[in-house]
């Protein structure tokens, strides 16, 4: 049994690999570009994929093919409809990130919130050295205990975010951009009472036609300017160009992303073009990545080929 992984690369150092390798004849490649993946894939009868696209193209050459394992929960890279018509099981994984991600969330939100990048870099520099007192107070932080969190996105990972900020003491609320609505212990609000009244907004949504481009210039005028901005859901909802403007005009107070329209950055990307770079902190795409998800990842995966073989639908 041939098992392909595509891009092991997004793992960091792919965790427990002895067991992954005694499921079958295994082929790491840390990456693979467009024109590689047929060659690497056609032969396979498994195949593991973060992000590489596995169209119709590839997979009507890939004869051998019988399992897709998407190594995320999104499987938007799987053409899904003709794996199916070609008895292709495709299997992801939900739900392993969401402590990972909430706490990344914190992360960015407390960073920016007590001004920790500008602070560190005053230590640092030599400033705190010619300090006349015990402290140094040139910028303001506030509490989070009686601020209000507005979240878009009210999903597992969102829910955690919102565990997470009632121990600190916020209000949280949230609103539903599909107008889809579950009995939440949580208030639902307007859109426009999300933007102009939430303390901090953090983002947690997929990206979809009607969250593409949802955060931009006019909707950025909206919030106070003392709001942080916060996106773990997935780039492209925020406009980016938009974002560096009103951060460098203090629309906002600051804004923590982890995701980006394009992955990875180009040198042209505007974030990267802030002048107030204390206000803004940006990370790769890593708030899914604690050691822990990283593992229990690859326990989902190693689980889906295990029973893939245990149910008689591949013989070893």
């Amino acid at each position: 049994m041939k098992i392909i992984f595509l891009d092991a690369e997004t793992f960091g150092e792919v965790p427990l690999l002895s067991s992954l390798k005694e499921l079958g004849d295994l082929v790491i490649y840390p990456v693979t570009t467009p024109d590689q993946t047929l060659s690497r894939i056609h032969d396979a009868d498994i195949v593991l994929t973060n992000k590489v696209v596995l169209d119709r193209a590839v997979l009507e050459k890939s004869t051998h093919l019988k399992l897709i394992c998407v190594t995320a929960t999104g499987i938007n890279n799987v053409d899904v409809t003709f794996a199916q018509q070609r008895d292709i099981l495709v299997k992801n994984a939900v739900g392993y990130a969401v402590d990972s991600v909430a706490q990344h969330t914190f992360t960015l939100l407390l960073a920016l919130q007590e001004q920790i990048l500008y602070y560190d870099q005053y230590v640092k520099s030599g400033g705190y050295t010619q300090s006349r007192t015990f402290t140094h107070l040139e910028r303001e932080f506030r509490l989070l205990k009686g601020k209000r969190l507005g979240i878009i996105g009210l999903g597992d990972i969102g829910r955690g975010v919102a565990h997470i900020a009632e121990a600190f003491g916020m209000e949280v609320v949230y609103h539903s951009i599909s107008g889809k609505q579950r009995p939440e212990k949580y208030k639902h609000v307007s859109w426009e009472d999300l933007l102009q009244l939430s303390d901090v907004i953090s983002v947690h949504s997929p990206l979809t036609e009607q969250t593409r481009n949802l955060i931009n210039a006019e909707t950025l005028r909206q919030m106070k300017s003392t709001a942080i901005l916060l996106n773990l859901g997935r780039g492209g909802i925020i406009n980016e160009t938009d974002l560096a403007k009103a951060i460098d005009e203090d629309q906002i107070a600051g804004a923590g992303l982890d995701v980006f329209e394009q992955e990875p950055l180009t040198i042209q990307n505007p974030l990267l073009s802030v002048q107030k770079k204390h206000k803004l902190i940006l990370t790769p795409h890593i708030a899914w990545a604690a050691v822990e998800t990283r593992e229990r990842l690859m326990e989902v995966v190693i689980d889906h080929i295990r029973n893939f073989v245990r149910n008689g639908q591949m013989q070893q």
